[in-house]
């Protein structure tokens, strides 16, 4: 892959070479000047400008143009039709080169830092796929889909499409190759070069090269390609296409328990970065060599175009507090029994995708999708608690001996909640690049368990005149020590935002959302559950009115949630 980038100059140089004796070899009695509107040089009808600041290019001269003083009218020739010159390096002379900075957003950096950020937390952001019992669910248990397979490779393929059937885009059959051979070969560097150092575990556990996502990557890489060729030069539409398209795939990773949303993320930074790095030395080396459209704007313009496509990551925080009542048993017959179950919360992190349709500059329809993770403070050390408890209790029995390990386990310790909105979108423009926005929401909210596993080994007690003995029947089981769920319900939501227009139709968001919602929590405790199997005698020890270890217990409590998310959001303008 090395060699091939190396070779790509002398490559294009070759095609170029060629192009050219093509265009000095044509009739030179073809009409050159005498068909042209005006005598003026080129360099004063196309403006050229090596900064970051370039103004807006008009498509359509560029279309119209036939070549300067001493050039055949042929030198620059759009196709109609299908364009199957895989060879021919046709350049423009009324595109001006694009500038290495021109190209580079560094967007791509922000996006691999959110994945890299919440990695230590991962696994909050997934379903509770081992609890087969639960009931809250957005997908089937086994879901499993080999689409992102194939959707990975659709923004090339859309981009390769296009320029087959002859839509003119930013580059030339050689100089297009030489840009997403270069941008692929790069984002394999990159994300080789991480997996197989930080070694992450898949979610699936079967293998060690999780972080970040390659095959969101890859679906990134080729999301870019088409914003740059076609995105920025014919239409913003082709920009959402691609990477709506890419971020379904990375959505799909996730779904199919390959990665985590931390892969994911990293990723789509790795994949939109990569490709920028790629274009911007391509330009360094072919300059103006093979290039047929510029940009139509580099900078978006909120005054025109708020319509907009983002990623977001934001810190959620709120209620901080729970409190259910005791459970209604008198189970070990001690004030641990009637003791309220009280939780307390930590700050949320957020993650999220979020798209808007103007109608005008004011106003507009738009959705979120948003996945949001609370951990449950000391859950660890409330199940150690538990622990004690248990094993306290066993050692002042008989049944001391046939046990080997008895133990809650934490399975997970954070409320996760997957949420999804629709409503209004208001925009209201300071200046081309700066905008303060509003939105009014509703939805509905899903919450997936937390839970406490028991987790018993041991071997299986008989009653044997009036004592209990060991036998040789060994028990390995796993309950619901604890499971705390929240019902699904509606919601509403608000938010604020500044936005400003970076470049190349990328925009920055600060936001502050905020949400209202009622649910009701319950806890389901079954601290025996293993007693049926170990053994089956103790249970004709309880009053089956006031306390039977083979049922599970509950508790619930009512709670209104006033939620807030303050955060940022990468932006495709269109």
């Amino acid at each position: 892959m090395l060699v091939v980038f190396l070779m790509l100059p002398m490559i294009a140089h070759a095609a170029v070479v060629t192009d050219g004796q093509n265009c000095l070899n044509a009739d030179s009695s073809a009409t050159i000047l005498e068909e042209m509107d005006a005598e003026v040089p080129i360099a004063d009808t196309v403006p050229v400008n090596t900064t970051d600041t370039v103004p807006p290019v008009d498509v359509s001269a560029q279309l119209e143009f036939r070549g300067p003083d001493g050039l055949d009218a042929d030198a620059f020739r759009h196709y109609n039709g299908p364009d199957f010159h895989f060879l021919k390096n046709t350049t423009n002379p009324a595109v001006r080169p694009y500038t290495f900075l021109q190209d580079l957003t560094w967007v791509g950096i922000p996006v691999f830092a959110a994945g890299w950020i919440i990695k230590g937390e991962k696994e909050a952001f997934r379903q509770n796929y081992k609890n087969k019992n639960t009931k809250i669910r957005l997908i089937k248990y086994d879901f499993h889909t080999e689409v992102d397979n194939y959707t990975q490779f659709a923004g090339i393929g859309l981009t390769v499409g296009l320029k087959l059937a002859g839509v003119e885009g930013r580059s030339s059959w050689p100089r297009l190759a030489a840009s997403s051979l270069a941008s692929y070969a790069v984002m394999a560097a990159f994300v080789n070069g991480i997996k197989y150092t930080a070694s992450e575990l898949r979610p699936d556990g079967s293998t060690h090269n999780s972080w970040p996502s390659g095959h969101t990557a890859t679906a990134f890489v080729g999301a870019t390609i088409l914003h740059k060729e076609y995105g920025l030069t014919r239409s913003p539409w082709y920009s959402i296409a691609g990477y709506g398209v890419a971020t379904a795939t990375g959505v799909m990773r996730v779904l199919n328990n390959r990665h985590w949303i931390s892969d994911v993320l990293s990723g789509a930074g790795i994949g939109i970065l990569s490709t920028e790095l790629a274009y911007g030395i391509c330009d360094l080396l072919f300059k103006q060599k093979g290039l047929l459209m510029n940009d139509m704007s580099v900078y978006p313009d909120l005054n025109k175009k708020p319509s907009f496509f983002a990623i977001s990551m934001g810190i959620g925080f709120g209620n901080k507090n729970l409190v259910l009542p005791p459970f209604d048993f008198v189970g070990y017959g001690d004030e641990h029994d009637k003791s309220p179950m009280s939780l307390q919360f930590g700050n949320a992190t957020a993650v999220g995708t979020e798209a808007a349709y103007f109608f005008n500059r004011y106003i507009g329809v738009g959705a979120r999708l948003r996945v949001k993770a609370t951990p449950i403070k000391k859950w660890s050390a409330f199940a150690t608690n538990e622990e004690n408890i248990m094993q306290e209790k066993l050692l002042d029995s008989e049944l001391w001996e046939g046990v080997i390990d008895a133990r809650p386990k934490v399975v997970s310790d954070h409320m996760t909640e997957f949420a999804a909105d629709a409503g209004l979108y208001f925009n209201l423009p300071f200046s081309s690049r700066w905008a303060i926005g509003a939105k009014v929401l509703a939805g509905r909210s899903v919450m997936d368990d937390v839970d406490v596993d028991g987790i018993f080994v041991g071997y299986k007690m008989k009653w044997v005149n009036g004592h209990y003995k060991v036998t040789d029947q060994y028990l390995d089981c796993k309950w619901d020590y604890i499971n705390l769920k929240a019902t699904n319900s509606y919601k509403l939501g608000s938010g604020f935002s500044i936005t400003y227009a970076h470049k190349n139709s990328f925009s920055w968001r600060l936001f502050m959302d905020y949400d209202y919602a009622t649910k009701t929590y319950t806890a389901y405790y079954t601290p025996l559950g293993f007693i049926k199997e170990f053994a089956p005698k103790v249970l004709e020890q309880f009053d089956p009115e006031l306390f039977d270890p083979s049922k599970t217990y509950s508790s619930s409590t009512r709670k209104h949630l006033n939620q807030w998310v303050l955060g940022g959001a990468l932006c495709v303008s269109f």
